[in-house]
């Protein structure tokens, strides 16, 4: 049972690095001066969202996050850490 733990903490301890890790990637909400500029390219890539590189990052950060909340639920009620 000791192993699980240990193997358990380790997963959760990559999550947690690789949830920042995720998010430093992603960009700011607000544009800014460069969103004034680019309005007409602001709203093709916003239409196409989801299939961009900051979609993508959006719903790993999502199913980062719910591994996150789960793993933290486990290793709190089971091993009490």
């Amino acid at each position: 049972m000791e192993i699980l733990r240990v193997l358990v903490t380790v997963v959760y301890v990559l999550i947690c690095i690789g949830l920042v890790v995720v998010v430093l990637m992603q960009e700011g909400k607000s544009a800014g001066l460069s969103g004034a500029i680019n309005g007409v390219a602001d709203t093709y890539w916003g239409k196409n969202k989801g299939r961009s590189m900051e979609g993508a990052l959006v719903k790993v950060t999502k199913i980062l996050a719910a591994l996150f909340i789960v793993l933290s639920v486990v290793l709190n009620l089971h091993w009490g850490l």
